[in-house]
């Protein structure tokens, strides 16, 4: 197992709070960057796959655009554009709302179920995922109280 130190090539951190900086940022773009081979297999990145998780989970129903903004991982993520780019792909519709000519409601396809069944097998063959098999529950359960703690 390579430290943050081996991995980066630094000797040492002016103090553990820059050191656990850089470590939780290059951890996070390690995790993005194989996530990001991943989803390119099947056309997609990772953003979109969050919009059509998003979206099935409110399947049959419509969402807005500003629903999937305040769901989506990633906030700095342009919703508009991913949205487009699903829908030129045929995995989501976009049509005014019958109530509200200003609202559009969007909804997923079959074929974006489909696909979304699809990376759900291969996701769901491997648990613990690669990256997770090296830790217990116990030391997931601490990690994942850790990153609320630091969030709020």
């Amino acid at each position: 197992m390579k430290t943050i130190e081996e991995e980066i090539k630094q000797r040492k951190f002016a103090n553990i709070y820059i050191k656990t900086d850089v470590n939780l940022m290059y951890t996070s773009g390690w995790l993005q960057n194989n996530y990001a081979r991943f989803f390119k297999t099947y056309g997609i990145s990772q953003q979109q796959f969050n919009v059509l998780r998003i979206l099935r989970g409110q399947h049959p129903n419509a969402v807005m655009l500003s629903q999937i903004t305040e769901r989506m991982i990633d906030k700095m993520s342009n919703a508009t554009r991913l949205v487009e780019k699903l829908r030129q792909k045929a995995l989501v519709t976009r049509q005014l709302n019958d109530k509200s000519r200003r609202k559009v409601d969007i909804n997923i396809t079959e074929a974006g179920l489909r696909l979304l069944e699809e990376i759900d097998a291969v996701m769901n063959e491997q648990i613990p995922p690669a990256h997770f098999s090296k830790l217990t529950n116990e030391e997931l359960e601490s990690l994942n109280t850790i990153l609320d703690k630091i969030r709020n």
